[in-house]
């Protein structure tokens, strides 16, 4: 009889069903029949300043405006245009966005939270604002530096829905 903890036999992986496809075709997937549910997701991304656009940051010498008010702003549009950038997203009745828009050592950490009370998740809406916010964040100090890069774009954080809660190890403080 064979020993079971030498059992080197894993079990058979299955794939995700890829529900944006059927038969090789993009489609919306119909989400109708689904409950409705609150449902939460929040994403974050960091953007890393060289010396001289950190030095433009904390000095406040932006003939632009304050890059990080502009970036919760941007932000917030960002979540609210995310299915007209991300082409088989659902439009969705967002109930509320948060942005969190710190300069911390690593960076700019840009969070965002986005609510909903729907049929599917948000969390496309949470990593578009992120994003968008960390692109304006870009163009407001490209002056100084071109070298700026925007880093680690993840969801950290989703509930509600039939997939349930999902929370992301962490990676560090990065601060």
């Amino acid at each position: 009889m064979a020993d079971p903890a030498s059992d080197q036999t894993a079990p058979a992986l299955t794939s995700p069903e890829l529900t944006h496809f059927r038969d090789g075709q993009p489609r919306m997937v119909d989400v109708s029949a689904k409950a409705t549910t609150t449902r939460t997701a929040t994403a974050e991304a960091w953007v890393h300043l060289p010396p001289a656009a950190r030095t433009a940051l904390e000095g406040g010498q932006n003939a632009k405006g304050d890059p990080l008010t502009v970036a919760r702003l941007a932000g917030i549009l960002g979540a609210k245009q995310t299915s007209a950038l991300v082409l088989l997203c659902h439009p969705l009745p967002i109930s509320g966005v948060e942005m969190e828009v710190d300069l911390l050592p690593r960076g700019v950490r840009i969070r965002a939270t986005v609510r909903t009370a729907g049929q599917t998740g948000v969390e496309m809406e949470a990593l578009t604002a992120v994003t968008v916010a960390a692109l304006n964040v870009y163009d407001m100090l490209k002056a100084a530096s071109k070298a700026i890069e925007v880093q680690s774009v993840r969801l950290l954080a989703k509930s509600g829905g039939k997939s349930g809660d999902y929370l992301a190890e962490e990676v560090g403080n990065g601060e």
